[in-house]
């Protein structure tokens, strides 16, 4: 599938998931947004995609600022002259028993999954509905579709995403914007690997037990999926021409979650 001339914003991009999406929207031709907290980081990784910076732009946004986000999606229509997709991935974890989490954890959480994806999505909409195109894409996650202890907030927020975006489907589909959630299972990314020593330390186990008897253990196969699996999903959401494809959530997790 092509994503030729579009413009892609990626939040969260500088590393991990997003990294991998951006990286894989421009070998399939689209101009891609590595949208970071970390500026420096956001401009390396996208000069990694282009080094003349034609078809590859890094900027600073916190998505839970709301002038952040309004002023980078402007600097993105700006510079390409529109914004097609977007790519709500900026995220973080927080391990504790519920009642051990402080309420400004809590919000801190909520804000960056939630509050994130709402400014994002409502900053690139008005572009996408003048455009008549669009595609939404939130990375959730199999927390999206059951619950782990230890996690309470990120559970909820993930959960809320699917509602975001089933909401998105009805509201953008007269615009041609369609909405869609990604669902990966535990992929080795910098989060990923915070929550492993995390988790051993509050369940009094070792690390090795933790990916295998927690992480793991309700897949098919004992294995972690990867970036590229991540990647391909949200390009097959980008590239998809119709609103056949939309208000979906798309597991990919080596079966640990099916439906």
């Amino acid at each position: 599938m092509e994503l030729t001339d579009q413009v892609a914003l990626v939040t969260g991009a500088a590393s991990g998931i997003g990294r991998a999406i951006a990286r894989r929207f421009a070998r399939a031709g689209a101009r891609v947004v590595v949208a970071d907290l970390d500026h420096g980081a956001a401009g390396a990784t996208a000069r990694e995609i282009d080094a003349d910076s034609r078809r590859a732009l890094g900027i600073a946004m916190d998505v839970t600022d709301e002038r952040a986000v309004d002023g980078g999606v402007a600097e993105v229509v700006s510079q390409f002259g529109r914004v097609d997709v977007l790519v709500s991935n900026a995220g973080i974890q927080i391990v504790h028993p519920l009642e051990e989490f402080s309420y400004a954890e809590w919000k801190k959480l909520m804000a960056i999954h939630l509050d994130g994806a709402f400014l994002t999505t409502r900053a690139c909409l008005p572009h996408m509905y003048k455009a008549g195109r669009g595609s939404l894409i939130y990375m959730g996650s199999v927390h999206s579709k059951l619950a782990s202890v230890l996690k309470a907030p990120y559970v909820t927020a993930k959960h809320g995403l699917i509602g975001l975006a089933k909401t998105m489907a009805k509201e953008g589909a007269p615009h041609g914007v369609r909405a869609n959630v990604i669902c990966p299972g535990f992929v080795r990314t910098p989060l990923v690997e915070r929550q492993i020593p995390e988790q051993a330390r509050t369940l009094g186990m070792s690390e090795e037990d933790v990916i295998r008897k927690v992480m793991l253990k309700d897949t098919v196969d004992g294995e972690f999926t990867t970036l590229d699996d991540v990647a391909e999903v949200a390009l097959l959401f980008a590239a998809f021409p119709t609103n056949a494809l939309t208000g979906q959530s798309l597991v990919v997790s080596h079966g640990w979650y099916m439906q």
